[in-house]
């Protein structure tokens, strides 16, 4: 069976460093549960290419398939802030994600965005990639990107 890290390069995705925080708050929070294992908060990570943020509203600014790519690069920044809080060996399961998508009144098709980031979780995690989820969608989002995403794990700690 091929480690979280083996998956991505067979992607030929690169995970980035893990994003650091911009306002009050930090980016990963690791609350014990029991001998060994944590539950692992990630903060919303937006979608962010070389310090660029992605921003706009789906769909009259932002194609379907563009917000689904910006859920999938807050997916992998997700990722990132996994690995450097607990390693991605050490996921036992992702437990939720939690999806914001900047959406034009009338559009209802937030879990297809969101899909973007939750195909992703499966393909690099296996089954404990498997999650429950929320998909929103809302008027407005921090610094007008596409698409913000929170998630939870549990993670072993030993």
């Amino acid at each position: 069976m091929a480690t979280p890290h083996e998956r991505l390069r067979e992607l030929g995705l690169k995970l980035p460093a893990p994003p650091a925080a911009v306002a009050s708050y930090v980016p990963t929070r690791l609350v014990p549960i029991g001998e060994g294992r944590a539950l692992l908060y990630v903060a919303g990570q937006v979608p962010v290419v070389d310090g660029k943020r992605l921003t706009g509203r789906c769909p009259d600014e932002v194609s379907l398939e563009d917000a689904q790519a910006s859920a999938r690069i807050c997916a992998l920044n997700i990722l990132a802030q996994m690995d450097a809080a607990a390693g991605l060996d050490n996921v036992e399961q992702v437990t939720q994600l939690v999806g914001l998508v900047l959406s034009a009144d009338g559009f209802g098709d937030q879990p297809k965005v969101i899909n973007g980031a939750s195909d992703l979780m499966v393909d690099v995690l296996g089954e404990a990639g498997r999650h429950t989820r929320v998909a929103v969608g809302t008027n407005a989002l921090p610094f007008s990107v596409t698409v913000e995403i929170a998630a939870v794990a549990v993670v072993r700690t030993r």
